[in-house]
């Protein structure tokens, strides 16, 4: 078994075709505005954070549905010859996900998503995929697939003991975060005000730390874009890490990079601050590209950069 194969990560997630256009400013309710463009990339929070593992120097395995369509077909292919292992992508009776996305002069973005085939990915394709899972490092998911398959996942890694990273986006209200054992949890700001019922901050540590025992989550990592990212820890630890500086020109699949790369770095074994460091980097040099996977760093980019992120030994 290579190093590569010791250190594959597991991912349920979603697999989507991306319509971006771009905008000088995005539209409001009721707008309608002019794109200075249109390109079509592959997406899905998925198969991006898939990315972003492998070209951290993991093995991936990607479990999802793709439509019985061109698109579908395509895309688990590309998938295969990027190297990530597709045995676990399915064909769903329903198009190929899509997504369609404003981007405007600032880099920032609003996105509509069409699950599509990625709605049929049920606890039943999971369970019968165990086997895959137990011999993975980390099990890593996201709420643009449903529920019951992130939950089965989450209880099959909790009783093998395998950690498990949770970035629920989109939030998913009906999530039964109690039922099961969250390892790691990535959220921006939005995303923790709505699992929280309020804003973290460092001034109100005390109350995160009280919520995530509440709901079973053992660390949290929001990422407030160029701001600091905080971590809170049910152990009693809080502690913040600088981001990287850049311009961005395009934030699309930023929070992507970041959760596969966090996700990478705990398998090969780095500490959840140098886990986040990395991620730091991985999501701010993500922006600097277009589209969400093309521009994602491996593991030897995000090297040359981390060491601008100090250490809180420093």
């Amino acid at each position: 078994m290579s190093e590569n194969e010791k250190n594959r990560v597991a991912v349920v997630g979603s697999l989507n075709i991306d319509y971006v256009t771009r905008v000088e400013e995005l539209p409001m309710p009721g707008q309608t505005i002019a794109a200075d463009d249109l390109t079509i990339f592959r997406g899905g929070k998925g198969a991006n954070q898939s990315i972003a593992i492998l070209r951290q120097g993991c093995e991936v395995s990607l479990f999802g549905c793709v439509g019985d369509d061109e698109s579908g077909k395509a895309y688990r292919e590309s998938l295969k010859q990027d190297g990530i292992d597709v045995s676990e992508i399915d064909t769903a009776p329903a198009p190929t996900g899509s997504a369609f996305i404003t981007v405007d002069e600032d880099g920032e973005n609003s996105i509509v998503i069409a699950g599509g085939a990625n709605d049929f990915i049920g606890a039943d394709d999971i369970r019968k995929a165990a086997p895959v899972l137990g011999n993975c490092k980390v099990v890593l998911c996201q709420f643009e697939v449903p529920v019951p398959a992130v939950l089965e996942a989450t209880k099959i890694a909790n009783r093998q003991n395998i950690p498990v990273v949770v970035n629920p986006s989109p939030v998913n209200p009906t999530y039964p975060w109690e039922s099961v054992i969250t390892n790691y949890v990535i959220v921006n700001e939005n995303e923790a005000e709505e699992i929280l019922e309020f804003p973290p901050s460092m001034e109100n540590e005390s109350l995160v730390r009280q919520r995530i025992h509440e709901l079973r989550i053992e660390n949290l990592v929001v990422t407030k874009g160029s701001d600091d990212t905080l971590v809170f820890s049910k152990d009693g630890t809080a502690f913040c890490v600088d981001t990287l500086p850049v311009l961005p020109i395009d934030t699309v699949g930023a929070g992507d990079a970041f959760a596969g790369c966090f996700a990478a770095r705990l398998a090969l074994g780095d500490s959840l601050e140098d886990a986040v460091r990395a991620a730091n980097c991985a999501g701010a040099l993500t922006t600097l590209g277009g589209g969400a996977q093309n521009p994602i760093p491996d593991f030897d980019k995000v090297e040359q950069h981390i060491e601008q992120i100090p250490k809180l030994s420093d």
